[in-house]
């Protein structure tokens, strides 16, 4: 048996996987965001392990006897967030988190500071980042800043707790801008730059290493025995990744989160960040990958929903596809937490353009769709751009449950979309895989094949033509609006 943790924005799920790659058990924990101020984003990690011991407590008591035999644990999660810590291992503050814009200026001055950051780092610099966090800390709460011994990502932070060890993983840890992502190495140069050594920083494993053993009081409290592994594990789209088989060069897929992600993997590093691409490490040894990244994917689509006072967003999905499939015109800017891909801009605003009395809820529901959509067209874009060779696109991620979203993502993207089985498991499932590798040794490529695909959705000619305006109306409208953001 193998565990996988995946710390996401809105909940931890865990889930339990046989030999035979059956899932067992699942279960979720739920979190919540908090946002104190403008372009703030945060959350207190020790809600983070309340909502692990939930979710993996009600695992146990789905299936006492399968955890028992659990080897090996993967953890999984999301990118990004500053967790800060004393000597005492005690949190100094909330965390900030991968949607959080507050360090704009942060970003300008790091590169200042150190010129050469994008070819070491292979990104920009950007406010989700962990660096520009700690100079915004630095400059705004001096005190803290001073009381750091160690900054762990988020899932990291898990780690600490689960296993007493201060780990990370490349793929996670290439989020950083401290790392030099094809030397898979910490940076002394932009550690340096924000103030901080490399004592600061956790160790640097691969995602299928193991990193520590299970403390015997957690593993008792979660009904396991003996000595159980905790591998490296990934950030959650390399996790996300390994779980539907996107290893071999070429291979991509397409997550439809909170976020939303096109990620495509890579034999070698292959940067683009003046376009906002990310090249960071995989989470098998030796490869890489490239992700263009928008920082609302089906959050706009649950946003939608509360405003218009739809029941759930299923509701609204199936009301929008007996409507008809106008929306006179109506473009969205799905830009609600700012954006990175292609714009890294975080005072990026949502818009809905062209209502008309005539409005309902369906055209604004459909415009929704449309803007996101659009936003991975420019996420592919400035993908090619960089010289990405995209073979096929899986879609997983909690939208991917949306057939007629898929049909105008496929028809805007021109690309046919495959949908495989268990979509919806994501980085956890990807997080197991890393577990049993850290124990058997066995090839990666044996292990991390793709899911069986349910069904393919295959681009509609005739919608895309009637999309293409708007997508040009859409890339006119940011343009013309991005000064009047800053306002």
């Amino acid at each position: 048996m193998y565990l996988g943790i995946d710390l996401g924005t809105s909940g931890v799920k865990a889930i339990l996987v046989d030999s035979e790659e059956r899932v067992v058990a699942q279960a979720t924990g739920p979190l919540t965001v908090q946002r104190p101020h403008p372009l703030w984003s945060e959350q207190d990690p020790e809600a983070w392990w309340a909502a692990t011991n939930q979710a993996v407590a009600s695992v146990r008591r789905a299936q006492p006897d399968a955890i028992r035999g659990v080897r090996a644990i993967g953890l999984s999660g999301q990118m990004h967030g500053a967790t800060l810590l004393d000597r005492a291992n005690r949190v100094l503050r909330p965390a900030i988190l991968w949607n959080d814009g507050r360090s704009g200026a942060e970003c300008a001055e790091l590169e200042r500071r150190v010129p050469t950051s994008r070819a070491i780092t292979g990104n920009a610099a950007m406010p989700g980042f962990t660096a520009p966090k700690l100079l915004w800390v630095a400059q705004h709460e001096p005190e803290i800043f001073r009381a750091v011994a160690k900054v762990l990502l988020p899932k990291d932070y898990l780690r600490l707790r689960m296993t007493g060890e201060y780990a990370s993983d490349m793929s996670d840890s290439a989020g950083t801008l401290w790392l030099d992502v094809a030397r898979r190495a910490w940076s002394d140069e932009l550690l340096a730059a924000t103030g901080l050594q490399s004592g600061h920083m956790p160790r640097l494993f691969e995602g299928t290493e193991p990193t520590g053993l299970l403390s015997p009081d957690i593993a008792s409290a979660w009904g396991m025995e003996g000595k159980i592994v905790v591998a490296g594990g990934g950030g959650d789209n390399a996790a996300g990744a390994i779980g539907v088989g996107v290893v071999a060069p070429g291979t991509a897929f397409l997550s439809l989160g909170s976020s939303g992600v096109l990620f495509v993997s890579n034999a070698a590093f292959s940067p683009n960040p003046n376009r906002g691409v990310h090249a960071f490490c995989h989470a098998l040894p030796g490869r890489w990958h490239q992700m263009s990244v928008i920082l609302s994917a089906s959050s706009c689509l649950s946003w939608v929903t509360r405003l218009t006072g739809a029941a759930d967003e299923a509701t609204l999905l199936q009301e929008l596809e007996q409507a008809p499939p106008e929306t006179d015109g109506l473009v969205f800017l799905p830009y609600l937490s700012g954006e990175r891909t292609p714009h890294n801009d975080p005072h990026a605003k949502g818009v809905f353009f062209g209502l008309t009395h005539s409005t309902q809820r369906a055209a604004l529901a459909r415009a929704v769709l449309e803007g996101v959509a659009f936003a991975f067209a420019d996420g592919q874009a400035v993908l090619e751009e960089a010289g990405a060779k995209l073979n096929s696109i899986q879609v997983i991620g909690g939208g991917s449950r949306s057939l007629l979203w898929g049909r105008i993502l496929a028809s805007v993207l021109g690309r046919p979309l495959l949908y495989p089985a268990g979509a919806d498991m994501g980085p956890a499932f990807g997080a197991a895989r890393l577990a049993r590798l850290s124990v058997t040794g066995e090839p990666p490529e044996a292990l991390c094949t793709p899911p069986r695909t349910e069904h393919v959705v295959e681009p509609d000619a005739r919608l895309a033509e009637q999309l293409q305006p708007k997508l040009t109306l859409f890339r006119r409208l940011y343009t013309n609006l991005r000064e009047a953001f800053r306002c």
